[in-house]
């Protein structure tokens, strides 16, 4: 057994933001989508009405799409796309509950889990929601998943 630290690289702001557009924007076309088909967006939303991402169906979306994502396997798309994933503070995989607390504060309260986590958790580099749960958003390794023994040649690499 290795008793040496296991070093974890926190995610930037940047990526984390990135990552955060491109669920809000995946999940908002969704959303749209479904709701223009079912004809139910209009009559929830008003034809003229502007919604924000942590208001309504787009919030109520985003809390469940981040709570079975990143629950399941740590990552949403966004988060794929960026190679960051939400891990407990030891870097091992959250439950279903976690992941609930940890997305309430992005689905519905983002400004002000962004303003808390700066002020109070800069240094930790960790929005309020992240605190509340005991997660943290690392920096993951591409190579990730991909067996030891096996190597790749890639096209360009002929």
């Amino acid at each position: 057994m290795d008793d040496s630290p296991r070093t974890l690289h926190i995610a930037a702001w940047d990526d984390r933001f990135l990552a955060w557009l491109l669920d809000v924007l995946l999940v908002g076309v969704v959303l749209s989508a479904l709701g223009e088909a079912a004809g139910v967006f209009s009559l929830l939303t008003g034809s003229l009405s502007v919604t924000t991402p942590f208001t309504g169906l787009n919030g109520l979306g985003l809390f469940v799409y981040w709570t079975v994502l990143e629950g399941r396997q740590g990552q949403s798309a966004g988060k794929m796309v960026m190679n960051i994933a939400v891990t407990d503070e030891r870097g091992e995989a959250i439950d279903y509950g976690t992941a609930a607390i940890e997305s309430f504060g992005k689905a519905f309260l983002l400004p002000l889990d962004i303003l808390v986590g700066w002020l109070a958790y800069d240094e930790e580099g960790i929005r309020l929601f992240n605190k509340l749960s005991s997660t943290i958003v690392i920096e993951t390794d591409e190579e990730d998943g991909k067996p030891t023994d096996v190597e790749y040649v890639y096209p360009d690499d002929k």
